[in-house]
C-alpha cells in the first residue's frame, strides 16, 4: 500500500510517499480501505513536532479517512465487512495513521456512515464533531450569535453550519475577496473587516451596540482580544487554537478593563474527551445525524491526490486553504 510517512519533523517536504506492505487486521479489528482522507490542523503540527500529544517517529499522520471495511479480525461481527465508515483518530490510542490507502482499527472505533454522507464529505464530520463540542463547552443555551475569526476554515465553516441551525446570527471575518465569497456561500450571516479596531465597530454594528455572545477564536494574537471587545455582556471567546501565537496584549487585564460586562475566556481541546468515550462518540453521532437529515451541509472541499500532499500543508501554512482539503487514494 501506499502511505505517507514522516521521518523527522519539519516543513511539508518531510511528507514521504512510501511503499508498505497492506496491514492485516488483528483480534477485534477491521480493516478499512480509503476513499477520501482529511489533511487537517493536528497533522500539520504533528508534522512540526509542536503538537502536545506527539506520536513517536517514524509515523503515519492522518485524523481522518473515509472507507469500507474490506476485511475483519477474528471475533468481529462479520456483517461490518463491507460496510462504509469513518475513521477518527480521536478513537485511537495514537493520533493520526490515516494518510494511507489502508487502516487496521479496532472495529469499536469507527463510525458506520448513511449512504446519504459521501466519503469527502464524511472527513469533514470530525469539524462538525468539534463544533458541537466548542458550542457545549460556551455552555450558553441562550446564546443568539457568534463571530468566528477566519471564516472560510473547515472547523469555522462547521461551526458557521451548525449556529445557523439553531437559529443564531453568524459574523465572521475573511482575509481575502475569495475566502470572504466562500464564507457567503457557506451561509455566514454577516462580515466585517478583521482588523481589531474596525472589527470590533463593525460587529456592534450589526448586534445593535450589543455584541455577540460568544466568539470562537483560532487565530490567536491580537485577535483574541479584539474579540473580547466585541462580546456582549457575560459573553465568552473560546480560544481553541493560537496559528498567530500567544496574544501580546494581557488577556487578564483586558478582561479587568470590561470588568462592566463581566466576560470569561475559555481554551478548549478535544483532548478533554480522550478518557470519556461516550460524550465523544456521541458527538459525532449527533454531527452524523445533522449531516445525514440535511440540517447542515457539508464543508466544501479541496480535493488533491497523495502525491500533492506537501502541497496541501503549504496552504495550511500559508493560511490559504478554503473549507476542507481532501485527498484522494492513489488510484491502484
Amino acid at each position: 500500500m501506499r502511505a505517507i510517512q514522516i521521518r523527522q519533523t519539519g516543513g511539508p517536504e518531510v511528507l514521504e510517499l512510501i511503499h508498505l506492505p497492506d496491514p492485516q487486521p488483528s483480534a477485534g479489528e477491521v480493516r478499512v480501505k480509503a476513499q477520501a482522507i482529511g489533511v487537517g490542523r493536528a497533522d500539520v503540527l504533528i508534522r512540526k513536532g509542536t503538537y502536545k500529544w506527539m506520536p513517536n517517529l517514524p509515523t503515519i499522520p492522518g485524523s481522518e479517512m473515509a472507507g469500507v471495511v474490506d476485511r475483519i479480525g477474528p471475533g468481529v461481527d462479520p456483517s461490518i465487512e463491507g460496510q462504509r465508515v469513518l475513521v477518527s483518530a480521536r478513537e485511537l490510542a495514537t493520533r493520526g495513521g490515516c494518510y494511507s490507502e489502508y487502516i487496521c482499527v479496532p472495529a469499536a472505533a469507527v463510525f458506520v456512515l448513511p449512504d446519504a454522507i459521501a466519503p469527502a464529505a464524511a472527513v469533514g464530520l470530525p469539524n462538525f464533531q468539534l463544533a458541537l463540542a466548542l458550542l457545549r463547552s460556551a455552555a450558553n443555551d441562550q446564546a443568539k450569535s457568534i463571530l468566528i475569526p477566519g471564516a472560510a476554515g473547515g472547523v469555522a465553516c462547521a461551526l458557521t453550519q451548525v449556529a445557523l441551525a439553531r437559529g443564531m446570527q453568524v459574523i465572521g471575518t475573511a482575509s481575502t475577496p475569495e475566502k470572504a465569497e466562500f464564507a457567503r456561500n457557506n451561509g455566514i450571516t454577516h462580515l466585517v473587516n478583521r482588523e481589531p479596531a474596525a472589527m470590533q465597530q463593525e460587529v456592534m454594528a450589526c448586534t445593535g451596540g450589543r455584541g455577540v455572545d460568544i466568539a470562537f477564536d483560532h487565530v490567536g494574537a491580537e485577535s483574541l482580544i479584539a474579540c473580547l471587545h466585541c462580546l456582549a455582556p457575560l459573553g465568552m471567546v473560546v480560544s481553541y487554537n493560537i496559528v498567530q501565537g500567544a496574544p501580546a496584549t494581557d488577556v487578564f487585564q483586558t478582561l479587568r478593563s470590561l470588568l462592566g460586562k463581566s466576560l470569561a475566556v475559555r481554551t478548549f481541546s478535544m483532548h478533554t474527551f480522550d478518557e470519556h468515550s461516550a460524550v465523544r462518540r456521541g458527538l459525532m453521532q449527533a454531527a452524523i445525524d445533522l449531516m445525514a437529515s440535511g440540517r447542515v451541509r457539508p464543508i466544501p472541499v479541496q480535493e488533491m491526490t497523495m502525491t500533492d500532499i506537501a502541497k496541501a500543508h503549504i496552504l495550511l501554512d500559508q493560511g490559504q486553504s478554503l473549507g476542507k482539503i481532501v485527498i484522494k487514494p492513489c488510484p491502484n
